[in-house]
């Protein structure tokens, strides 16, 4: 279910939204292959009416299942939008839509997200990346430089 604001229970007060929200409904379409958004976005968000406009703020929350860029290891980060804020403009140009009453707010969410998405994942900072290749597991193998096998070639 879409995160929506009636905008009749505005007049009366301010809103209060808690609660989590399925990572489907989202539809953050994430196309790194090392992030996947599976798990529920908490949310506990204020929005109030001000000036022909809606002003949310708040916190989320959702755990990312992750793959390190570097070892290629399995890890969950957790995505925090804390003090998160928008202004949902209910007038002019850029105007939200407003149906019976109400206003979707998981494109605003969905923005948001995808702009504090990890870049390049990492399990942790000192991550040293995947293990060289040793040569007395393999046996007689020497240890070559990549350019060896190329001096092997007649041009």
């Amino acid at each position: 279910m879409p995160l929506r604001v009636n905008l009749r229970h505005l007049e009366a007060r301010d809103l209060r939204l808690e609660g989590e929200m399925p990572a489907a409904e989202l539809d953050l379409e994430i196309r790194d292959e090392m992030i996947r958004a599976e798990r529920p976005l908490k949310y506990d968000l204020r929005v109030e009416e001000l000036h022909h406009a809606l002003l949310v703020q708040g916190e989320m929350e959702m755990i990312l299942d992750c793959e390190c860029v570097r070892c290629l290891k399995p890890f969950q980060q957790r995505l925090v939008l804390k003090d998160w804020t928008v202004h949902v403009p209910l007038q002019g140009d850029d105007k939200a839509p407003v149906d019976n009453d109400c206003v979707d707010l998981t494109p605003f969410v969905r923005e948001d997200i995808l702009l504090e998405l990890p870049r390049h994942p990492v399990c942790e900072p000192g991550c040293a990346g995947l293990k060289k290749f040793s040569p007395k597991t393999r046996g007689k193998q020497e240890n070559k430089s990549a350019w060896a096998e190329l001096n092997k070639l007649k041009l």
